[in-house]
């Protein structure tokens, strides 16, 4: 397993070469992301709604802010090569707070960021009673965020939560106007039906464009990526797949231990983990290094 991350692909080029929509599961750790990469894909992310509740137990309604976030995404981002795509909610405030966000995940490795327009509290996209703030305030957070990005080739990915408060017309607008001002990308939440992810995918025909499906609980409806990929959609995002699976079998392991039942035999052993940590590598230093002048 190659340690040292010297150029991710970018994400355009990645977006260029795929033949399906991207698969973007979210890594709500390091270790994740390790698993996300000797799975195959192409690319994962960091959001919100997972790292909220793995990192401190609390859900995704803004009570965490940049400061903590970026822990915990700097230990993420540095676990694997694959490019990766950062939630970073509002921009944190103003157009200074995006310019510091921006600068801050260029030096941490991000290969894409995406920015909502959401009025604080902000909350999970999937919720209900969500508010919107101007779109013209969008568009200048934007210009900020491609200023401060520079010759950088990060990925602006603009996200709307307008569906939900002003109905799917008024969101396609404020993509437009959001591409207008210069974003990579689209990202509409929220869509309820298939029809509704038609419409959009119809009006933003040739956009680099995403959308977001919650197993169990989530607005849209599961599609999969071939139909999306037919519907006009570049990018799916996964946020609650993998932290759902991980609460799932932790209750269960915990459940057996508690009465004394041995470790399942649905899981890896001693080994397969050692092989995820890649403990051969160190093993190599060791053996390299130990009793060396260096």
């Amino acid at each position: 397993m190659k340690h040292t991350i010297t150029q991710r692909k970018s994400w355009k080029a990645m977006l260029a070469d795929a033949d399906k929509p991207v698969q973007l599961p979210v890594a709500h750790d390091a270790l994740t992301a390790r698993l996300i990469e000797l799975a195959g894909f192409d690319a994962y992310q960091i959001g919100g709604y997972a790292l909220s509740g793995a990192t401190h137990a609390i859900p995704d309604v803004d009570l965490e802010k940049f400061g903590e976030k970026k822990i915990s995404a700097d230990w993420i981002i540095q676990a694997s090569p694959l490019p990766v795509l950062v939630d970073i909610d509002d921009g944190y405030g103003d157009v200074k707070n995006v310019t510091r966000t921006i600068q801050e995940y260029l030096k941490l490795g991000a290969s894409a960021i995406f920015m909502e327009d959401q009025q604080p509290p902000k909350k999970c996209g999937h919720m209900d009673d969500k508010k919107v703030i101007e779109p013209e305030v969008m568009v200048q957070k934007i210009k900020a965020a491609i200023a401060a990005r520079g010759q950088n080739e990060l990925f602006i990915l603009a996200r709307t939560d307008a569906i939900d408060p002003e109905g799917l017309e008024n969101a396609i607008d404020r993509a437009k106007a959001y591409l207008d001002a210069g974003a990579d990308g689209i990202y509409l939440e929220g869509p309820k039906t298939i029809e509704q992810v038609e419409k959009i995918g119809k009006a933003l025909k040739g956009v680099p464009l995403a959308t977001s499906i919650l197993e169990n609980g989530g607005k849209t409806p599961w599609i999969s990526p071939k139909d999306l990929k037919e519907m006009g959609y570049s990018m799916i995002l996964y946020p609650t797949t993998v932290i759902f699976q991980v609460v799932h079998h932790i209750q269960r392991a915990l459940e057996h231990l508690k009465v004394g039942k041995p470790i399942s035999s649905a899981s890896v052993n001693m080994d397969e983990f050692m092989k995820v940590v890649d403990l051969p590598y160190w093993q190599s230093i060791e053996e390299k290094f130990e009793g060396k002048d260096l």
